[in-house]
Parts: structure tokens; sequence; C-alpha cells
């Protein structure tokens, strides 16, 4: 567990509801998943990004994906029952979740929304995703996210 001081909403926020996890610091420069997760001691297929959508209803979305797949909008559109679904622009995303580009979190946004995460996911031992801040990771496994999230499993990447 990080320290008092170095703890972020995503951590308090697992540790209410009982959630063991094992949190991280990585260095603010290092953004590519591969050197993440080397660092991580991670294979990079268990470190995901999180990535919020709009759909055309006008209805948010929230995706996980392994940081080094693209998601795939129309699979994603899919998934989530929308005709199509686009990316959030990024000067919206503070003011929908609370958190900025590359330190945006599932847990502890503003308003939970539907979050999908790629399937692989369920077979995992564990995964690595954003503790809400950039350069800041927790890890755990996928199934305590059901404890948290409004969640489902689909293929959602390209």
């Amino acid at each position: 567990m990080a320290k008092k001081e170095d703890k972020t909403n995503v951590m308090r926020l697992l540790e209410q509801k009982g959630i063991a996890y094992q949190s991280y610091a990585v260095d603010n420069m290092t953004t590519n998943a591969r050197e993440v997760a080397k660092t991580l001691g991670a294979p990079p297929e268990h470190l995901y990004k999180t990535l919020v959508t709009v759909g055309k209803s006008g209805e948010h979305y929230v995706f996980m994906v392994p940081a080094e797949n693209e998601l795939d909008l129309k699979k994603a559109a899919k998934a989530v029952g929308e005709k199509s679904i686009e990316m959030l622009p990024q000067k919206q995303l503070l003011p929908l979740t609370g958190y900025i580009h590359g330190g945006c979190s599932p847990i502890g946004m503003k308003k939970q929304f539907l979050t999908t995460i790629h399937c692989n996911a369920k077979q995992a031992e564990h995964i690595f995703f954003s503790a809400g801040k950039i350069g800041r990771q927790v890890c755990l496994p996928p199934q305590q996210l059901e404890k948290m999230l409004l969640l489902q499993y689909q293929d959602i990447i390209k």
C-alpha cells in the first residue's frame, strides 16, 4: 500500500470497499506502454488504459483496453447498444470525470458510467490501470472491479 500522503482518491475508494491492491509510481515522462509495463515488471497486455466516449444518444461510456491496443469504435458501440460512439474531446474529460488526460481511472469519476473492459482481462490474474494521477498505477484482480463499477467484458479492440 502507498503511504497515506501518496494516496489517490482511487486508492481511498478501493480501501473503503475493502479491496486489496498494489500501487506503483512510474516516471511521469514514461508514456510508452511497453516502458511502463517494463518498469512495473508486468506483461504489456496486463497494462490497461481508460478511455471515455460519447454515444450518438449523448450518453457517456468508459472503456478499458490493453494499453498497446486501440479501441474499435464499431465494436465498442455495439457493446453498449449505440449506433455509433466517438472519443470524448479532451477538453471535456476533466469537467465530466474529474480526471485529466493521462491520469483517467475508471474508479472515482464524478458520475458512474457503464464500463466495458476488453474480454481478455477476465482471464488475467491481475491488471494495472491508472490510480487517478499521471504516473500512478494500481494493480488488482479485474474481478474486483465488479465491486466498484457497472462493468461488462466484451471484445472491443482492433
